[in-house]
């Protein structure tokens, strides 16, 4: 048995949790952000069987997708003003973690 631990975008997350859902795993969202741009996550939490651990990664790879935006950097002071560059970055994709669970239980 495993557990996933899944870092997905929001704009991904619904996708995502009704494709898994439909191929009969179970998931925990919580709502997360991220560190960098600060911006909306979900992390999935998902306990899976060793067999169909490559089936799971499968789905949360094909809709997750990484796409470019175009976010405003943090204003900085200069000189007499501040200015604030747009940056592209990249975003979406996911970010998994994979654990092996000693024990499981529904109580």
């Amino acid at each position: 048995m495993k557990l996933v631990i899944a870092i997905v975008n929001n704009d991904d997350c619904p996708t995502v949790l009704s494709e898994i859902t439909r191929e009969g795993f179970s998931a925990t969202k919580l709502s997360t952000s991220g560190g960098f741009l600060r911006a909306g996550n979900a992390t999935l939490l998902i306990g899976v069987e060793d067999e169909k651990l490559d089936a799971l990664i499968e789905i949360i790879g094909k809709f997750c997708c990484k796409r470019k935006e175009i976010v405003q950097t943090q204003p900085s002071f200069n000189a007499d003003f501040f200015v604030s560059m747009p940056v592209e970055v990249h975003v979406g994709g996911a970010t998994v973690f994979v654990l092996d669970v000693e024990q499981f239980l529904k109580l």
